[in-house]
């Protein structure tokens, strides 16, 4: 089998706004090909002219600048027909010009459909293991300095079999950290900012970045699902909002409430470490706020969310970076930037910026 494709796996409904991404940067690295797939599937196949190329942008396509993709490996494509009686054969032909990989996961797509192949796919991984280990394909223990082997099945007798780059995939299993909600928080929209905190800050930074006795401004706070993050971590909030706070969030002594409008609100000290922001707002406005504080000094680091329309969301996405970009120029400022459609996310995604070499 010849590994000419990307794998790129999403939330199901989102594949069309994914192949926009995933075409577009391809072209920005020289590389062109074609998206296939179909809707409501959780999964894309990105045709390249050569397996070259292919394997290029596997290395070169940046995974974590990827707003819609949940995971991504260079891969083959779909193998129809595998024997049911004896799928390891094939699949392990169809790895034998893979390099030695250090981990496999055998996966299914985050749908419905998908989700009845997971009690299959831990059935399999046992034996697929072992085979691959005996055909020197997999090493014997769990190397995270080697690529990850994918194989991805789409039915019990259809798959993907393809590999990741260790620095270039997502450590975690479908591409989806998974959180428990916490029974305490006032809204299940709390996992949005924990997911995002998580996946945005490195784990070796967390400790300075998100420390106990920090001051942050959460705008568009009400019932409190975001700020109750903030205050498990120990910070100070300034809750913005016209609806009414969760009593157990004010009783901490952690939150002071404004009724106020958070495109109006200053925070009462400057600067603030952090500046969170989910209120439902046309996704320009809401950037373009989020980086007046930026660049007006009044926050170091900010995460907030861009509420999509039902089409056109990764050119809407663009379009709000378009209007950071401009706030940035115009104050003669250098910005990190990363935005995901979280696990957690429906119809929005999520965003975090800094300014560029911010000690934050």
């Amino acid at each position: 089998m010849t590994l000419d494709s990307l794998l790129l796996y999403c939330r199901a409904g989102f594949e069309h706004d994914l192949a926009n991404e995933v075409t577009d940067k391809a072209a920005l690295l020289g590389i062109y090909g074609y998206p296939q797939f179909t809707k409501q599937a959780g999964f894309i196949l990105f045709k390249c002219y050569s397996c070259e190329d292919a394997q290029t942008l596997g290395k070169s396509l940046k995974f974590s600048e990827l707003i819609f993709a949940r995971q991504m490996c260079v891969a083959t494509d779909l193998m129809n027909d595998l024997d049911p009686e004896d799928r390891i054969t094939t699949l392990l032909k169809a790895a034998e010009d893979f390099p030695l990989c250090g981990d496999i996961r055998v996966e299914h797509a985050d749908t419905s459909e998908g989700r009845e192949l997971s009690k299959f796919c831990r059935k399999i991984t046992v034996p697929l293991r072992q085979a691959l280990r005996k055909r020197n394909k997999l090493t014997n223990k769990e190397n995270a300095t080697k690529p990850v082997m994918h194989v991805f099945f789409v039915t019990g007798t259809q798959a993907h079999v393809g590999y990741s780059l260790p620095s270039n995939n997502s450590d975690f299993p479908l591409g989806i950290l998974r959180l428990k909600f916490p029974a305490a928080a006032p809204s299940r929209s709390t996992l949005k900012l924990d997911e995002a905190l998580q996946l945005f800050i490195p784990a070796s930074e967390q400790e300075n970045r998100l420390a106990a006795g920090m001051l942050a401004v959460d705008l568009g706070a009400c019932p409190g699902g975001w700020t109750y993050q903030l205050v498990q971590r120990g910070m100070f909030v300034e809750a913005v909002d016209n609806g009414a706070m969760d009593p157990a969030l004010m009783e901490t002594g952690q939150v002071s409430y404004f009724a106020e409008d958070g495109f109006k609100y200053q925070p009462k000290k400057k600067p603030v470490n952090w500046l969170v922001c989910d209120m439902i707002e046309q996704p320009q406005r809401v950037a373009k706020l989020m980086a007046q504080w930026l660049a007006n000094g009044w926050c170091k680091e900010t995460v907030f969310n861009l509420k999509l329309p039902m089409k056109k969301r990764y050119d809407c996405v663009m379009l709000a970076k378009s209007v950071v970009d401009e706030v940035m120029q115009k104050h003669g400022c250098e910005y990190v930037w990363q935005a995901k459609h979280l696990y957690h996310d429906r119809e929005e995604v999520t965003v975090h910026m800094r300014l560029k070499n911010s000690k934050a």
